[in-house]
């Protein structure tokens, strides 16, 4: 393929995404609706009980042999060992600001408060952000700073903290939320993650979070295994985690002006010649969760990072490829379905 084939492919894609087809493909009215008066983030409740105090201990108990998540590399990251993550017993925070490029109901008017988190348990070859995942670009912060970006991005407008990549620091972030909650956090807490969570520790994180936003990104473990370091599992556990992220939150819920309160939204990356498996996530999205669960099919995976060394993953989708995922999604049942 030329580079001019595939420039015009991108461009016809990204007119396909833009054609109307975005915000659920035009099914918004499908989503259930709170008045923004009604609703409390999860986490207040657990705050006053003195359950997120405990939680936050137990999850900071992890750090002594770190399994948060499924590498389980044992890690004692109180004592400075590192895992497959690369991370020590703080975070690390890459940027924290408005986003306008997140799913729309997330963004609205004033963006989404993405906080973007150093490091990462997946390491895929094609990154998008390597610089953040593999090189670990940031600066290290205490757990009360975390909570003041918290605190900044409420005060800033944004609809919502989006937490992205943040299985490696749960624990910081806990203690960060508490730290927020104790200046005035009141807006819904997002949990953006790779989907290769263990399903332990999302129970510890039940009626924390108030929308979970994790990718499904291979339904074939050996290709997981390939391209994501190692994670042969990672079909069946991001399957039981997506599932357990159901059960706590439900399809998703939105204000009046349609911005995001609660729920699940799934992001799947099509990949080039079907490597992501569309096909099988969609049929596993309409069996094992709900037909109107939001589900972000997305176009714009492009080479990066060590993409180059593997030739099947050396150029972007085609049009009729995602047109081809689209299909399959419509022929699943699914009703919501934002085209990004």
């Amino acid at each position: 393929m030329t580079d001019d084939e595939t420039r015009r492919q991108f461009l016809e894609i990204g007119l396909l995404t833009a054609s109307g087809l975005n915000a659920c493909s035009g099914q918004g009215s499908l989503l259930m609706k709170m008045a923004r008066k009604d609703f409390e983030p999860s986490y207040l409740q657990l705050e006053r009980s003195g359950e997120l105090a405990k939680r936050a201990q137990e999850l900071y108990s992890i750090y002594r042999s770190c399994h948060l998540c499924p590498r389980r590399c044992g890690a004692n990251r109180l004592v400075g060992e590192k895992g497959v993550c690369s991370s020590g017993a703080r975070a690390k925070v890459y940027s924290a600001h408005p986003h306008f490029g997140e799913e729309r109901p997330l963004v609205g008017r004033y963006g989404s408060g993405t906080i973007f988190f150093s490091h990462c348990n997946l390491l895929c070859v094609y990154c998008q952000n390597w610089q953040i995942s593999f090189r670990g670009d940031g600066s290290i912060v205490s757990d009360d700073t975390l909570g003041r970006l918290m605190v900044d991005l409420q005060k800033a407008g944004c609809h919502n903290v989006n937490l992205v990549t943040p299985t490696h620091c749960l624990p910081n972030i806990i203690g960060g939320l508490r730290s927020a909650i104790a200046r005035g956090l009141r807006i819904p807490l997002v949990y953006n993650c790779g989907g290769y969570e263990p399903v332990e520790i999302l129970q510890m994180l039940d009626g924390i979070v108030d929308i979970y936003l994790p990718d499904f990104k291979y339904a074939d473990g050996a290709l997981a295994e390939k391209y994501s370091s190692g994670a042969s599992d990672y079909p069946e556990v991001a399957a039981a985690a997506i599932q357990e992220m159901y059960r706590q939150v439900g399809d998703l819920v939105v204000d009046e002006q349609g911005i995001a309160l609660r729920g699940l939204m799934v992001r799947h990356l099509v990949l080039p010649s079907n490597i992501a498996g569309t096909d099988k996530f969609v049929r596993f999205v309409a069996k094992k969760l709900s037909p109107m669960t939001y589900v972000n099919i997305m176009a714009q995976y492009r080479p990066e990072h060590m993409a180059h060394r593997y030739p099947e993953l050396c150029r972007r989708i085609t049009t009729k490829e995602y047109q081809q995922a689209l299909q399959w999604a419509r022929e699943a049942g699914l009703k919501c379905l934002d085209c990004g």
